[in-house]
């Protein structure tokens, strides 16, 4: 459908289900051209994807409507668009070679005094970012090494982290626990476009973003080198300037059968990277020392190079340079001896553990005590609905891995901390009264923090430990595999039980456009069939799983009594392990104030 052809519909009435199919369909076919090595047809495909008004318009809506970050405003200054404003821009969106500068916005790193510096764009160059995407990362899904997993569809930090497990049950080994200084401010322009080899349209789009500038405060400051963070397209191009890395690494030990001496290497390193942190395993030291220097002289070819504070040699099982095993994505990964009757059918004489990594609780522990300090004066439910989602946030996040004590440790900590809250509430009542006042006995457990009949304090130590099953190493949300993916969905680490239990029962699909819910991105939004306003109950047979955008639609249309702004508490979690809340509000439409047009 081309962009004359949808003007005629109104914004809500487009028919967006044949969209996302026309556009899937572009997108699986390029994926399968891109893995027959068909540059020619990649490239044709492509350009038929963007000028596509199936694709503008889901770009469009995925940019104003599901994307987190939907109302923070560029240089610009526009926030938010009207559905007739949408509609204008999905009939007119170029793909030009030059982009407006991105606006500098600085956010704390967790576990560090220092900041990360992110740059948004304006909602225009937002969508045409999305939209280039839609045409680049099907191409580069077919091409990426099996062993990378940051910032790809489909794959989370659990698949990094089982890998690794893969990787170390059966043997200790030695390990580089690299980290890239300032990966994102210093990719060298030059270099990434020379590796991209994508059209000319693409390239010099491309290159008038990567140029366009920084606007901090009142000052316009150049970019030289760096994809800044916060655009859609920032986390591919990234991974595209990463990749090879893994490829080079194992390529200089090349194995030779015939060979016995060690000199040459008869065995390669194991490299998992996600984003800009990889690991290097190998059972010989001099391998790691090599592979360290290799790693250096390979980033320096793109711009980058290792960060030294961050940048270690460990072994999984004995002490090397005062430190066994490694932190990894908010967790710790070591190796631990045991008695010979206990280390399983092998006896290997060691157990593989990966743990909750120190830094990672000691951020979330402050997080929840920061929470409670906040709230001396809330009433009990008012500190239990801003404790549960850091709470179930991080206990889900870190389930995937032996967590049980430290889950218990967690809530016995908390306890404490709460008991001096509720004893600062009450200076001249005993211990014991406080107790009584506060906690409550709920079934069999009979220390439950929350007012009789209301809310309870959600537990660490009630999240139950399960076992992540690592994606397929050739699959892809591109092959046309639906059903393994919305499968796999219902069983990620980050997804409440709440919503798990919706998605099994809608059998993987949006209750209501049908579709397959295919990763978190997409924004899984839990609705009332009957809103609350009007006498809908809250029990989960009133409940259904929507996307961001058919919950607009369905809230414009179903009565509720407040259908143009509505408050959703959520919870994220980063890649590290730090939890952060988060308020998202919806815009539906029709929503509150006079949007401004954009430039």
């Amino acid at each position: 459908m081309s962009p004359t052809a949808t003007s005629g519909y109104e914004w809500q009435a487009l028919p967006w289900r044949k969209l996302e199919r026309g556009v899937y369909k572009l997108q699986t076919r390029i994926f399968r051209a891109s893995q027959r090595g068909d540059r020619k047809t990649v490239h044709r495909l492509q350009r038929l994807l963007i000028r596509s008004g199936a694709a503008r318009c889901v770009a469009v809506r995925k940019v104003t409507q599901d994307n987190r970050g939907k109302r923070t405003a560029g240089v610009d200054g526009v926030k938010q668009l009207p559905p007739a404003q949408r509609l204008a821009l999905a009939a007119h969106l170029p793909i030009r070679p030059t982009g407006r500068a991105v606006r500098r916005v600085w956010i704390p790193k967790p576990g560090s005094p220092e900041r990360r510096p992110l740059g948004i764009p304006t909602l225009r160059d937002r969508a045409a970012q999305t939209l280039v995407r839609f045409a680049l990362e099907p191409e580069w899904e077919a091409q990426f090494e099996p062993h990378s997993f940051g910032f790809r569809p489909g794959r989370s930090a659990h698949d990094a982290l089982e890998m690794l497990f893969t990787a170390l049950c059966k043997k200790p080994k030695y390990v580089l626990d690299a980290d890239i200084a300032a990966c994102f401010d210093r990719i060298d322009h030059a270099a990434l476009l020379a590796k991209l080899r994508t059209a000319p349209t693409f390239r010099r789009a491309i290159h008038g973003w990567l140029k366009a500038g920084v606007v901090d405060g009142a000052a316009l400051f150049p970019t030289e080198a760096g994809t800044p963070q916060g655009g859609p397209l920032s986390p591919l191009l990234a991974n595209i300037a990463l990749h090879g890395l893994e490829t080079h690494l194992r390529a200089a030990f090349p194995r030779d059968r015939y060979t016995k001496e060690r000199i040459d290497w008869g065995w390669r390193p194991v490299v998992v990277r996600y984003a800009d942190d990889f690991v290097v395993l190998h059972e010989d030291r001099q391998v790691i020392e090599q592979v360290r220097h290799l790693a250096a002289q390979w980033l320096a070819g793109v711009g980058l190079e290792l960060k030294p504070t961050k940048t270690r040699i460990s072994h999984t099982l004995t002490p090397h340079e005062g430190h066994v095993g490694f932190d990894f994505l908010g967790f710790t990964v070591r190796q631990y001896p045991v008695g010979y009757h206990r280390s399983g059918a092998l006896r290997l004489g060691f157990k593989t553990w990966i743990k909750p990594s120190p830094a990672s609780q000691r951020r979330h522990y402050a997080a929840l005590a920061d929470a409670v300090r906040r709230r001396r004066t809330a009433t009990q439910a008012q500190l239990i609905g801003a404790l549960n989602p850091l709470i179930r946030g991080w206990a889900n996040y870190q389930a995937r891995s032996v967590a049980q004590a430290v889950f218990t440790q967690m809530d016995h900590r908390l306890f404490g901390r709460l008991l001096r809250w509720a004893r600062r509430r009450h200076p001249r009542k005993s211990a014991a009264w406080v107790v009584r006042r506060y906690w409550h006995t709920r079934g069999a457990n009979h220390w439950v923090f929350g007012p009789p009949g209301g809310p309870c304090l959600a537990s660490h130590a009630s999240t139950p430990i399960r076992r992540h099953i690592l994606v397929r190493r050739d699959a892809s949300p591109y092959d046309g595999n639906w059903a393994y993916w919305a499968s796999r969905l219902g069983r990620h680490p980050e997804l409440p039980t709440s919503t798990a239990r919706l998605l099994h029962r809608q059998q993987g699909r949006c209750a209501w456009c049908g579709r397959y819910f295919i990763e978190r991105k997409e924004g899984l939004e839990i609705d009332h069939r009957t809103p609350r306003s009007r006498g809908g109950s809250n029990a989960a047979s009133n409940r259904q799983l929507l996307h961001a955008h058919c919950h607009d639609a369905k809230t414009a249309v179903d009565g509720s009594r407040h259908p143009r702004l509505h408050e959703v508490s959520r919870t994220r979690t980063d890649p590290r392990g730090a939890v952060c809340g988060e308020t998202r509000t919806h815009g539906f439409e029709g929503e509150r104030g006079a949007a401004r047009p954009l430039a």
